[in-house]
């Protein structure tokens, strides 16, 4: 794991890149909502995936070809319109595959190739990511999983975690669904060392979070 990597990004900021041996992890800040995009390379084959394209279409134009060819798809974490602001563009530029959880799919600007759910695989060159439905935020908000084999974990959680909650939900039985999955699907699977990726602001681990999953359940948000 890169020692300097900590996830600290601001919008008109440099990106922050981790180095891991199977994947090169890329974090850049965007637009007015202060988002965060990520660009996923796997440094074998050199192919990518861009997880989020919110805001800033120029910025991230230079990011999905940061240290390799455009990447090969695009994956947008939940409908949210601040989370596609540059798809269609992004997409177009790259001519990439566009990747959605199905229930959100519909909802986004551009048509989606790859309808992902629960359960799911997707490729980048030689690195496998899963996808884990996180249901609340939107119905089809998805999280990626890549396990890395010779470290810890690495969670791409959208608007789904962030570090000291949940996702922002419009009623108590959106709140429950998404709390009860990400017990669940997260951290009853997953290891404390397990360091995520939130689609704003800054990262965490699971570990850091776990103590106060009670206290978000207690609040209700």
């Amino acid at each position: 794991m890169s020692d300097s990597y900590t996830g600290q990004v601001e919008v008109g900021g440099e990106k922050d890149v981790r180095r891991l041996p199977g994947l090169t992890i890329a974090k850049l800040a965007v637009g007015p909502m202060d988002n965060n995009a990520y660009l996923l390379r796997c440094p074998h084959t050199g192919e990518g995936l861009l997880v989020d394209a919110a805001n800033e279409a120029a910025r991230l134009r230079e990011l999905i070809v940061f240290e390799g060819p455009p990447v090969s798809a695009v994956l947008t974490t939940h409908r949210h319109p601040d989370h596609w602001q540059a798809l269609a563009e992004v997409v177009d530029a790259a001519d990439a595959a566009v990747y959605a959880g199905d229930p959100d799919a519909d909802d986004l600007p551009v048509a989606v190739d790859e309808r992902l759910n629960h359960g799911d695989t997707i490729t980048v060159g030689d690195v496998s990511l899963e996808i884990i439905a996180l249901r609340g935020h939107t119905p089809g908000s998805i999280a990626v999983l890549y396990r890395d084999p010779q470290g810890t974990p690495h969670l791409f959680t959208g608007d789904s975690l962030f570090p000291g909650g949940v996702g922002k939900t419009g009623s108590a039985a959106d709140f429950t669904s998404l709390v009860d999955d990400v017990e669940s699907r997260l951290f009853g699977t997953l290891p404390d060392e397990t360091w995520f990726y939130p689609g704003h602001g800054s990262d965490s681990t699971l570990g850091a979070e776990r103590p106060h999953i009670a206290e978000w359940r207690a609040r209700g948000w």
